[in-house]
């Protein structure tokens, strides 16, 4: 049954991410590219349902679909790629940095939608002052003008200078983005402003809808509830003969709702401390397995500079983890010791080895005391599974790759180039140690789907503090606590 659930989340979140990535850059259908990428999946869950778990796989078959599907994935995306320039002003942002990485060629004026007129040019020329950002040449394209040149001055007094002057001339017509390409130089490019354009055409739609994020959040309180009661061991049967006995979720209920609510909260506030527009929290009830699939909220204008990024990258976390870690200790010190077993692993809650994480081995010894020794496991509390399982989304949140938080976070950090590096050296790390501990299987192939490559903040040059920088090597530090196994001497040490 755990694996058919697996199978089920690895299911939805495999096709949610294809149709997010690439169907905006492919033809090629969406159920094909989800049933080419969920063939490793489907091919180790079979063996596994035939052959017995204890049975092992030949190398080749377990190795050959790793190398073939995203080869033939690569391939299909490839065959039905779209041989447009998008023209939708949100995926506009993301244009002047592909354009950097693969020039076009110099196209007829009559082919090309100039988002300037030939006067508005030069009145965009006089936007630069040859002291602060030297102008040398202009580019047009789809949805986007380019102005490139060489920085003369600070990154932030060029970027703060020169949208002053673009909005003295345009209004709010455009968006000033400044980031760096492939190449390191840094350049302008202006990109149309959709709120502007749906004001003009009278747009009121409301960007916050406390009516559906209410709905949400009092089904998913339900979902959870129900949930809390089947991990605590209570039958259907028991439910129906005592609908009362639907309290005994409410602990579990209770405990993961205020993590995931907390952590968007976290993205929620900053957002808003720095104006950016954004809708309420989310959240996706399910009627089955942990009762959700989490929280989001979705940015409806850009980020203004890494600064925000990182900040409101790095508050979701921080603010979860504020809440999770006494959560989860609480949760430990209430749960019980079972005899370690050939089930006990990471998924199973009833057994769970908490050996796997060096960060999770301290709390549960500091929790449960000398009541943890070699060869126990722990029957999780149903406070402590709410706990564990935000400890486990913060831990996936932290990953820096793409738009995840940890993305953000590097991204902000090191720069968007460098940033994408680190996801796509994450990605193979994570797969590797998927084949020590295959139950973070599920997380190797959800960051395979994923685009390494995170969208730019309007001001994509200039850089963090100092102070910034230390938090976030502190969260990415987290990030290694919790996956890295426990060595072996601290296990003598602290004797478990």
């Amino acid at each position: 049954m755990e694996l058919w659930l697996l199978l089920i989340l690895l299911a939805f979140f495999t096709y949610f991410i294809i149709k997010r990535s690439v169907t905006s850059i492919t033809t090629t259908p969406v159920w094909l590219l989800w049933l080419v990428m969920m063939t490793p999946a489907l091919v180790w869950s079979g063996w596994a349902l035939i052959q017995g778990e204890d049975t092992p796989m030949p190398l080749v078959l377990a190795i050959a679909p790793f190398i073939v599907c995203p080869l033939l994935y690569w391939l299909l995306i490839q065959k039905g790629r779209r041989d447009v320039t998008p023209v939708n002003p949100q995926a506009a942002q993301a244009t002047p940095q592909a354009a950097a990485a693969n020039p076009l060629p110099t196209l007829d004026e009559k082919s090309v939608a100039r988002p300037i007129t030939k006067e508005e040019e030069a009145e965009l020329r006089n936007c630069f002052p040859w002291g602060i950002y030297y102008l040398q040449n202009i580019e047009y394209r789809p949805q986007a003008v380019i102005c490139r040149g060489k920085l003369r001055s600070n990154p932030e007094v060029a970027y703060k200078t020169v949208r002053e002057n673009v909005e003295g001339e345009f209004g709010d017509r455009f968006f000033l983005i400044f980031q760096e390409s492939f190449s390191g130089k840094p350049f302008f490019a202006l990109v149309p402003n959709p709120q502007a354009q749906a004001a003009a055409k009278g747009d009121t739609t409301p960007v916050t809808r406390p009516a559906l994020a209410l709905a949400l959040l009092l089904i998913t309180l339900f979902t959870t509830t129900v949930a809390g009661v089947w991990l605590a061991g209570i039958s259907p049967e028991q439910v129906q003969s005592d609908p009362s006995v639907l309290l005994r979720g409410l602990p579990y209920a209770f405990s993961l709702m205020a993590i995931l609510s907390i952590h968007e909260l976290g993205h929620y506030v900053v957002a808003l401390l720095y104006k950016m527009r954004t809708t309420l929290p989310y959240f996706i009830p399910i009627p089955f397995f942990l009762g959700t699939f989490g929280a989001f909220i979705q940015m409806r204008s850009p980020v203004p500079n890494r600064k925000a990024l990182f900040d409101v990258g790095i508050a979701g976390p921080l603010a979860g983890l504020v809440v999770t870690l006494p959560l989860l200790i609480w949760g430990l010190a209430h749960s019980s010791v079972v005899p370690l077993s050939d089930a006990s692993g990471i998924l199973t809650l009833e057994s769970l080895n908490p050996r796997f994480s060096f960060l999770l081995t301290v709390l549960s010894k500091l929790a449960l005391g000398s009541q943890l020794t070699a060869g126990m496991a722990i029957n999780l509390h149903p406070v402590g599974i709410a706990g564990y399982i935000g400890l486990v989304v913060t831990a996936f949140n932290l990953m820096p790759v793409g738009q995840l938080d940890g993305g953000h976070i590097v991204h902000a950090m090191f720069g968007q180039k460098t940033g994408a590096t680190i996801g796509q050296i994450t990605r193979v790390l994570v797969l590797v140690l998927a084949l020590i501990h295959p139950d973070l299987l599920l997380w190797a192939i959800i960051l395979l789907f994923m685009p390494v490559l995170d969208e730019p903040a309007l001001n994509d040059v200039s850089e963090l503090n100092n102070w910034r920088d230390v938090c976030g090597l502190l969260a990415l530090a987290f990030l290694i606590a919790m996956l890295l196994p426990v060595p072996g001497t601290v296990v003598q040490w602290l004797n478990i």
